[in-house]
């Protein structure tokens, strides 16, 4: 039948259902930037040359944070890396999906109460970007899985067009295929005229260590060999991440692309002389972490800390004209669960009305409209229920509401409540002094762990399991 033989009502109730049907949905154009995430893997707070450090050379990451703003009181989601990876594609606390640790074996699984993978089904970043009309790819570590677990989803059920990737089930990339395999998809990218959504997750400077002669050459006057081959593995990171900044500025595409470098989680112990060589199923052998002598700039904690050594990374913002160029922001706190509704502010790109994400926007925040002061109305929640028992006074949750941020250890103790930013280093406990702050602060934690998932979800379990 023609449509035009159609009664007229019939064509309106048509016309309404593709009105509803297509109700928000957003469709990039000139105005929408790319979009460039850098992820380091066990990357210190005190690890760039603009931090600080002695010997460690970062000039392209110095550059950037010259041209961009630096966020001294940026979190990530936990200690560690797989619940930290999952937050920023989620836009929410790990927890709520039962990511407690990093993805491992499907018997580690079992044992800790964990999925097999993140639930590819759920509201992600890269998908709300490519219903939008961007092209997205990731290239660099996944570890939203691993390789143990044949049957997981690959990155492409998750929203990527294109996608090179290790600690993943499938083909393992080269760990130094990653920025290669980004600049093309740039190009292509450009090429065609789409905006562009990359997630360069770079392996740097996790174990094993894979440092380059060229590089050792250039630290050759130090006299520790563990200090030489950390500074020529990070050097090398920082070579990468300058060949793609170096392709922005040759496509002329530099002012059109928001680009962020951040670290999942903050550096590794430095281990003993028998830790000399380790291998990964994942990546291949290499030096293991004796040669890990990364730095926290001098916060408490490392990696698997809800200390400040352990979730407070680097975070730099560059945008030209839009975000302020050489400025540090000391004073606002924003999260890993931000990144979600903050990138498809961006974008143009509207959240679904049944979506609630724990992050908020802090566009405005970046492009300087708002003055940051230390307000964030949604606490920001961590829960981390694998403290080593070596360090059994590491906190296993933590809360940060405005400038307070409370820690609490295995059973309690201790507890320890430190004031941001002049207490940024957390070596004044305020506990005792403010009572009434701690037992809300608690208060906000039980509240938020008594909604989350008593167990993973079933259809994110391998075929392997038991």
């Amino acid at each position: 039948m023609k449509l035009k033989c159609l009664p007229l009502f019939v064509l309106s109730i048509w016309a309404l259902l593709f009105s509803w049907m297509f109700a928000g949905l957003v469709t990039a154009d000139e105005s929408s930037p790319n979009i460039v995430f850098i992820f380091a893997d066990d990357w210190g707070w005190g690890d760039l040359g603009c931090h600080g450090h002695p010997y460690l050379k970062t000039p392209n990451l110095d550059r950037l944070a010259q041209e961009g703003t630096e966020y001294y009181q940026f979190t990530v989601a936990s200690g560690v890396c797989s619940p930290s990876r999952a937050a920023v594609i989620t836009g929410h606390f790990p927890a709520r999906h039962s990511i407690h640790g990093h993805f491992a074996t499907v018997e580690s699984h079992q044992q800790r109460g964990m999925p097999d993978w993140l639930d590819p089904e759920i509201v992600l970043l890269p998908r709300l970007l490519k219903s939008a009309g961007y092209a997205t790819a990731h290239y660099g570590k996944w570890h939203l899985t691993n390789i143990m677990v044949p049957d997981a989803p690959r990155p492409d059920r998750y929203g990527y067009d294109k996608y090179g990737v290790f600690n993943c089930s499938g083909e393992q990339m080269p760990v130094h295929d990653d920025v290669e395999n980004s600049i093309a998809f740039i190009e292509q990218s450009v090429k065609s005229k789409t905006p562009f959504f990359l997630n360069l997750w770079i392996h740097e400077p996790h174990t094993p260590h894979y440092p380059k002669k060229k590089y050792l050459q250039q630290f050759a006057h130090l006299e520790n060999e563990a200090d030489r081959i950390y500074a020529a593995v990070l050097a090398h990171a920082d070579a990468r991440i300058g060949q793609l900044l170096e392709t922005l500025e040759e496509l002329n595409v530099t002012g059109d692309t928001l680009v962020i470098f951040s670290s999942d989680n903050g550096p590794e112990y430095t281990g003993p002389p028998s830790r000399r060589m380790t291998d990964d199923r994942s990546t291949g052998p290499g030096f293991g972490t004796f040669a890990s002598v990364g730095t926290t700039g001098g916060h408490r904690g490392q990696k698997r800390s809800l200390l400040q050594g352990g979730v407070g990374v680097p975070f730099i913002v560059r945008w030209p004209e839009k975000v302020a160029a050489g400025k540090i922001d000391d004073v606002t706190p924003i999260t890993a669960v931000d990144l979600l509704p903050t990138f498809c502010e961006a974008a143009g790109v509207s959240l679904p009305a049944d979506y609630h994400p724990d992050g908020v926007s802090q566009l405005s925040v970046w492009q300087g409209k708002t003055t940051p002061n230390g307000e964030r109305k949604p606490p920001i929640l961590w829960d981390w229920r694998f403290a080593s028992p070596r360090r059994p006074h590491w906190p296993e949750k933590a809360v940060r509401s405005g400038d307070w941020k409370l820690v609490v250890g295995r059973n309690g103790n201790p507890t320890e409540l430190f004031r941001f930013p002049e207490d940024r280093l957390e070596q004044h406990d305020l506990s005792e002094r403010h009572p009434e702050v701690v037992t809300n602060l608690k208060r906000m934690f039980s509240e938020w762990q008594a909604t989350l998932p008593k167990s993973p979800n079933p259809d994110c379990f391998s075929k392997t399991r038991n």
